[in-house]
């Protein structure tokens, strides 16, 4: 039961030793990674402004091409634009809420 069958001819030891080493590369990959909260002040605002105005752009544009294929008169406009906005706005809240799921939260 302890014959090693490795053709090469390595011990255990030796090849345990290879694959934790290969294993603790990515976790050391991982961390050193940046994770995007290295922003700068600018960069930041810049972010959040084009996330809100996307979002609104984004409910404006289905809203009145709705509107315009029903033949209705801003109904869904108005609906879109608020659905744009709030979306924008959770957006710019996941950007800048502190990160909760490393603290072990789900988020609920």
């Amino acid at each position: 039961m302890d014959t090693d069958k490795d053709p090469s001819g390595t011990s255990f030891d030796q090849r345990l030793h290879a694959a934790r080493t290969r294993l603790e590369k990515p976790e050391k990959a991982a961390q050193a990674k940046d994770t995007g909260r290295g922003f700068s002040e600018l960069g930041l605002m810049l972010r959040a402004g084009t996330e809100l105005v996307s979002a609104l752009i984004v409910g404006v544009g289905i809203g009145w091409g709705l509107d315009h294929w029903l033949h209705l008169r801003a109904v869904f406009l108005v609906l879109f634009s608020l659905l744009g906005g709030a979306a924008g706005v959770l957006n710019v809240w996941r950007l800048v809420r502190p990160d909760a799921i490393t603290d072990g939260d789900s988020g609920s």
